[in-house]
């Protein structure tokens, strides 16, 4: 980055000079004409611990509120917190940054700010260092960056560098900092896209406070280089800071880590629970917890290896072993870990994600199975909900989490359950998974590892403790967890798909599209733009173009005498392309050329019937099963449609039938279907993120579509009114994956059909059984006592005549030497009931069974008794002789073997083959 840009009239009209680190090299700003160090970590180690740095102590609420009113009495408009997930935003799934909230449309320009400048406290969460939280002293997996943004033009400048120090330098000294000790750093920022000059802002030791002057694009031309690309400057630059609000209250209180400082109460109650003494007050204990985290300051400690020299450091400090040291501080790192993964979990489930194997769902799983493993290591014997109910209460500022209360309670105490079945079942898989790596005398590789977590949920612990009792080495890094979450932490790029013609598309002006201000009108006049093949571009349109779920509209276009069928429609850019179906001829159409289209008006009044219904159906089901309910995927066809939904439980009947209930009422009410063109920022400011059900429509302007109480930014063709839906019948439920649940339904004309579908196969299985509809349920209860009664007796039957036949085999048995062998071909039998026969056979220990059947090919089974094994009997070889035969394979133990094969007619030659090889076996 150019020295110049940190030139900054600021630093020169308020004594500082810049000066270079003597440790890192890196360059700083100073008022200590002494200090030759930058006062960041590691080249300096925190020194507000136990000498807190402000003037006085700020809990969370004090220290947020103090930051927000300081930047409104500067001129900030303060605007309320966005989700922890970023709804708005398809490339990320957690909120991670302030900045995030304005990617990517109002930093790139496409849309103006909501306020400028403004100022806002953003909850964020980052699972990136998840290994060394509770470790280092000062990693959080969710904290809040309290920042101030503005958003400058060329021609517009609100403010830029000297005022963002000016107000940072000020907000400082408020809070009643001695100015000799804070420094200003310089570091070149770069990140999705974007770069610029940034000043890391630091006291004691700790980083407070980021200052990132955004003014680079990432550019291939560019003549700024920075960490390996090159960047250019780009029109608008962007004032994006982050203040981090745990920092700033940790370094008000000194506190020996910061997790005492911002959750002391949660900290000490789960120290008890865990029969830990965590005594503050104790000058020995506290300055051991002081020491940790001073030293951790200057290390990265997710990994063990510098988690042990860290352990080293400290114990030769306060003079005590290493051993000694780790069993004190293990279990209150694990402490810290839980209360603040409890936190994590408690914003994440209140702002709606649930808990799954996919995107944001997949973290928060990641996040609170951690938790349960950690709390069981701790021996603390509480429900997880009883954790983050003591956060909610620590919370009062967020009173919309205490109102989502019993969703998250039943949400945690059904993943608790599911993660108990996991445990058990993962033991067995990891067993047969080291049984493999055993043999081969490799450890479990890390991919299997990955692979045993991510698709079984098994947690990598319990993989390396299960295959440590077998005998097997596991490679599991420290930073395990940080690595995972960092795999899952943004979304797969979507791969784009490339339309054949889209030089000569971008070229024309974008289509009118009527069928948004006239929904019903299905003929029109238009003017060719372009043909190209079998593409068509006309100047407007009342032909849908496929997207958001909704199927492209067929129909016809006639020019002169010709009747074109239109089989399929685009958008590319804003240009809707019509692609007509094959002809023998030369499609006859020319630039300029009037035509006249016509939409096949059954179709799509169909989709605009299911379209309008999936509407009404996500409010019903938000309304039965609770506003964490998202919609995931949609599809609508012409006799059905499906809404894919977040949910964490199956949806019950009872709950398919209210849902039902409220969405044929919504029709019967006949509201009124609005949509209008909304500016984005007015439109989420006054619905929220909700508006984003279904996608996130790029632009300044979206269509805002309300139906019932459902409000989403939509493009699709709707009916004017829900009572022209008709009615709505839900068909079945299903769940697609883990925490998404799909629901099917029919609506209008296909809802008739689709019940009449129904009441006939009613009517014919009424008539099958000769009742009425209304006896079906006791008629067919009645059935099946009888059929399993039946089951019963048929077993028992089955049973007697097999001791007949046993019987009457054992017999039949002929001598080979000192053996009894029975090889018999037994019609129309399966291979369990042969195993049975040839088991029950060989209770005589003298006897060799050879038995075959004629079902479905050929079914093989030999059974060799004690007395015959020692004799030389190896029915696994013999099975494996006969398969051949009949020209198929086989085998098993000496005892027992079975096989099989295709050609029935050589089932005789099988027994007579089995027969020759048991009297070479025993020969021998």
């Amino acid at each position: 980055m150019l020295e110049d840009e940190y030139q900054l009239d600021f630093f020169s009209e308020n004594g500082f000079i810049r000066k270079q680190c003597s440790k890192c090299g890196q360059f700083f700003w100073t008022r200590d004409v002494d200090r030759s160090t930058c006062g960041d970590a590691p080249c300096d180690p925190y020194s507000f611990i136990g000498n807190p740095v402000f003037k006085k102590k700020f809990d969370l609420a004090e220290m947020r509120e103090y930051y927000l009113e300081f930047f409104e009495d500067r001129g900030h408009t303060r605007l309320e917190r966005y989700p922890v997930v970023a709804r708005w935003r398809d490339d990320i799934y957690l909120t991670i940054a302030s900045i995030a909230d304005f990617q990517p449309f109002v930093t790139s320009g496409q849309v103006k700010p909501p306020a400028n400048p403004l100022t806002i406290s953003q909850p964020c969460i980052r699972l990136s260092d998840l290994d060394a939280v509770g470790r280092s002293g000062r990693h959080l997996t969710t904290f809040e960056m309290m920042a101030h943004h503005a958003f400058n033009k060329k021609d517009e400048e609100i403010y830029w560098k000297d005022r963002t120090m000016e107000l940072c330098d000020e907000l400082f000294n408020s809070l009643g900092a001695d100015p000799l000790a804070v420094t200003y750093k310089e570091e070149p920022w770069a990140g999705g896209g974007n770069a610029g000059p940034c000043v890391e802002a630091l006291i004691g030791g700790l980083e407070v406070a980021t200052l990132v002057f955004m003014n680079l694009e990432q550019s291939k031309e560019g003549d700024i280089p920075i960490k390996g690309e090159q960047y250019r400057k780009m029109d608008d630059y962007i004032v994006d800071t982050g203040y981090g609000l745990e920092r700033f209250v940790w370094a008000s209180k000194g506190s020996p880590t910061i997790y005492d400082a911002v959750f002391p109460n949660i900290v000490n109650e789960l120290m008890e629970l865990a029969g830990l003494e965590h005594e503050l007050d104790n000058s020995e204990y506290s300055n051991i917890l002081s020491q940790n985290a001073r030293l951790a300051g200057l290390m990265d400690v997710s990994e063990k290896a510098n988690l042990f020299e860290l352990r080293k450091q400290v114990a030769s400090s306060i003079g005590t072993t290493v051993d000694k040291l780790s069993a004190i501080m293990e279990p209150v790192e694990n402490v810290y870990a839980i209360t603040d993964h409890t936190r994590c979990l408690t914003f994440m489930l209140a702002d709606g994600i649930i808990p799954s194997n996919v995107k944001a769902g997949y973290l928060a799983r990641l996040v609170l199975r951690r938790t349960l493993r950690m709390m069981n290591d701790m021996d603390i014997r509480i429900p997880l909900s009883e954790i983050v109910e003591m956060h909610i209460n620590n919370l009062p500022e967020y009173p919309e989490f205490s109102e989502k209360l019993d969703v998250i309670q039943d949400i945690l105490e059904h993943e608790e359950r599911k993660f108990a079945e996991t445990l058990d079942r993962g033991r067995r898989m990891i067993q047969k998974s080291a049984k493999h790596y055993k043999s081969s005398g490799e450890k479990i590789p890390l991919s299997t590892v990955i692979e045993m977590y991510d698709s079984h949920g098994i947690p990598p612990e319990i993989s390396k403790q299960v295959a440590s009792e077998m005998g097997v080495d596991t490679e599991l890094p420290d930073n395990f967890y940080s690595l995972v979450a960092e795999g899952h932490s943004k979304a797969e790029a979507k791969e784009e798909k490339v339309f054949p013609y889209a030089e000569k598309v971008e070229k024309l002006p974008e289509t009118k599209r009527l069928f948004y201000d006239e929904p019903t009108r299905m003929e029109f006049e238009a003017v060719v733009l372009d043909v190209f093949d079998n593409h068509l571009v006309l100047d407007s349109t009342l032909f849908y173009p496929e997207g958001g779920g909704q199927p492209a509209d067929h129909g016809t276009i006639t020019v002169y005498d010709n009747v074109l069928n239109v089989i399929d429609v685009q958008v590319v850019d804003g240009v809707v392309v019509h692609i007509i179906e094959d002809v023998e001829d030369e499609l006859h159409l020319r630039k300029g050329d009037l035509v006249v289209g016509k939409v096949d008006e059954e179709r799509r009044m169909a989709h605009a019937c299911h379209h309008t219904a999936t509407h009404i159906v996500n409010d019903a089901a938000r309304k039965v099963l609770g506003d964490h309910v998202w919609q995931t995927g949609a599809q609508k066809a012409v006799d059905r449609a499906r809404l894919d939904i977040s949910h964490y439980k199956r949806i019950t009947q009872d709950e398919l039938n209210q849902m039902e209930l409220i969405a044929n009422r919504t029709v019967m009410e006949n509201q009124r279907v609005t949509a209008e063109w909304m500016d984005r920022i007015d439109a989420e400011k006054k619905y929220g993120f909700k508006l984003y059900q279904g996608g996130v429509p790029p632009g300044n302007t979206i269509r805002v579509l309300k139906v019932a109480d459902d409000v989403e930014a939509c493009g699709g063709t709707h009916c004017i009114s829900t009572g022209l839906v008709g009615p709505i019948k839900i068909l079945k439920t299903e769940r697609i994956q883990d925490g998404v649940e799909r629901i099917e339904y029919a609506a209008g004309l296909a809802a008739v059909k689709a019940t009449q579908k129904m009441e006939s196969y009613l009517d014919q299985s009424a008539e099958a059984l000769r009742v009425l509809p209304e006896h079906l349920p006791s008629t067919i209860e009645r059935f099946f006592g009888e059929w399993k009664e039946f089951k019963k007796e048929n077993e028992r039957l089955k049973d007697e005549l097999a001791h007949v036949r046993v019987s009457q085999m054992a017999n039949e048995a002929v001598n080979i030497g000192n053996i009894r062998l029975v090889a018999k071909v037994i019609p129309n039998v399966d291979i369990d009931e042969l195993v049975k026969i040839a088991g029950e056979l060989t209770i005589n220990k003298d006897m060799v069974v050879l038995l075959a059947s004629d079902a479905e090919g050929v079914k093989i089974v030999a059974a060799a008794g004690d007395d015959a094994l020692k004799a030389g009997a190896d029915a696994g070889s013999i099975v494996r002789e006969m398969s051949k035969v009949v020209g198929g394979g086989g085998g098993g133990r000496p005892n027992m073997a079975r096989g099989g094969g295709i050609d029935a007619s050589k089932i005789n030659s099988a027994l007579e083959a089995g027969r020759n090889m048991l009297a070479e076996q025993i020969s021998n």
